[in-house]
């Protein structure tokens, strides 16, 4: 396609299509912006950063998902992009099932796996910052029967420490038994047959049955359900109309990606009902315009949480390696860490909060940037390279392009 170049007129001020472009100072001064004359991001349900250089990135992130989904890499995904305190992109690519011509919107829903477990530490903030719980509140307060192998581990479990997944039980405890449909409530009684590991706090090891206490603890301090505590603090909060919890939900919805697994190309598979039972580690439904608003509520000041509060969810408990190699792509890590629902991954100059999920086919990743106020979320419906690629190669973008927009982004405000 061809490209011509916008020049830049001292005194003037010029308007495309999308942007006003302003005076420029002699510097800094970036190398003029390329845009297409007639490209566009086909079609966006939200763009509203005036900065043409964000604009270059918002372009080639939606060319990479496009020729990802063209070549095969996934049936379909969906993309949100939060900067300061905005949401700047929002769309579906691809299709619901690989056989059928319906195509993924941003109302369309997906399980978002192990990204539950961001929602229940959240969750678990909101709960604190109203005086209903404290993170270093001992599970058997509200949970006087759960026993693990010995009083002194049991005594001393928190919630800190199911949130951190220091728990001291063995990698994946039961986590084949949820697979096979096992009630929640055996699994948690039989957690006393375990070997320990260590006591709570001081190793790593994720879990699904034992995060999922968590759901235990907030309904025992509530009265209420993890579900309607879920419902009637996040997702109604922020208007998250097609967010649920249950795998009833999920099948009445008309708006489902359907999930895949490839066999000789990508087949759709059914909705299976694993994992519901451990909700909190990995039962959420939700659309890419929920993630959008629970995003934005995440990055503002003024959002779900006490900034003291968020800060303590954030701060990292104990190393924890993540599994995706394709972050060195972006820059090279200095070390990981599990923190309260969320890992953090630092950098030599930059931290990031993410986490990952894989459930039933589908995949979802999700990550902020608190530094350059920036979040992202990715949900796919098939496992594979392209969840595996979009939040580092979304950064790897941005950081090519980080001077010139924070050039620009000071220049308009100057003149303002």
């Amino acid at each position: 396609m061809k490209r011509k170049t916008l020049t830049w007129l001292f005194g003037a001020v010029c308007i495309c299509s999308v942007f006003t472009f302003c005076d420029k100072p002699a510097k800094p001064n970036p190398a003029p912006l390329l845009i297409s004359e007639k490209k566009e991001i086909p079609p966006v349900s939200v763009y509203n950063d005036p900065n043409p250089y964000t604009h270059q990135l918002l372009l080639e992130y939606n060319e990479f998902i496009e020729r990802a989904i063209g070549n095969g890499l996934a049936p379909g995904a969906a993309v949100a992009i939060i900067k300061d305190s905005s949401i700047i992109f929002l769309k579906g690519f691809g299709l619901k099932d690989i056989k059928k011509k319906d195509s993924i919107n941003t109302t369309t829903v997906f399980r978002i796996a192990s990204v539950s477990k961001c929602f229940a530490a959240v969750l678990t903030g909101i709960l604190v910052d109203n005086n209903i719980l404290s993170l270093n509140d001992q599970v058997v307060q509200y949970l006087p029967e759960f026993k693990l192998r010995t009083v002194s581990q049991t005594n001393g479990l928190t919630l800190r420490h199911v949130l951190s997944h220091t728990i001291g039980l063995p990698r994946h405890s039961f986590t084949d038994r949820v697979d096979a449909g096992v009630n929640f409530d055996t699994l948690v009684y039989h957690l006393r047959d375990l070997p320990l590991l260590g006591k709570p706090g001081q190793y790593y090891s994720y879990q699904n049955v034992g995060f999922s206490l968590i759901g235990d603890v907030i309904q025992a301090a509530t009265g209420k359900s993890y579900a309607e505590n879920l419902q009637s603090l996040v997702f109604d909060k922020l208007n998250m109309s097609s967010a649920s919890v249950t795998y009833d939900s999920i099948m009445r919805n008309g708006n489902v990606a359907k999930p895949h697994h490839f066999k000789k190309g990508w087949r759709a598979a059914p909705i299976s009902s694993t994992y519901y039972n451990v909700a909190p580690a990995g039962g959420i439904n939700a659309s890419i315009s929920d993630m959008a608003r629970w995003l934005l509520a995440l990055t503002q000041e003024d959002g779900l949480l006490k900034p003291a509060t968020k800060k303590e969810l954030f701060t990292p408990v104990v190393k924890a390696v993540p599994r995706n190699n394709n972050f060195w792509k972006w820059k090279s890590i200095t070390s990981a860490h599990y923190a309260l629902g969320w890992r953090v991954i630092n950098f030599k100059t930059d931290t990031l909060l993410y986490h990952g999920g894989f459930v039933n086919g589908y995949r979802s990743e999700v990550a902020i940037h608190q530094k350059e106020r920036i979040a992202i979320c990715v949900l796919v419906n098939s496992p594979g390279h392209l969840a595996d690629l979009s939040i580092p190669k979304f950064f790897e973008l941005y950081t090519s392009k980080e001077k010139d927009i924070k050039e620009w982004g000071a220049f308009s405000v100057a003149i303002k």
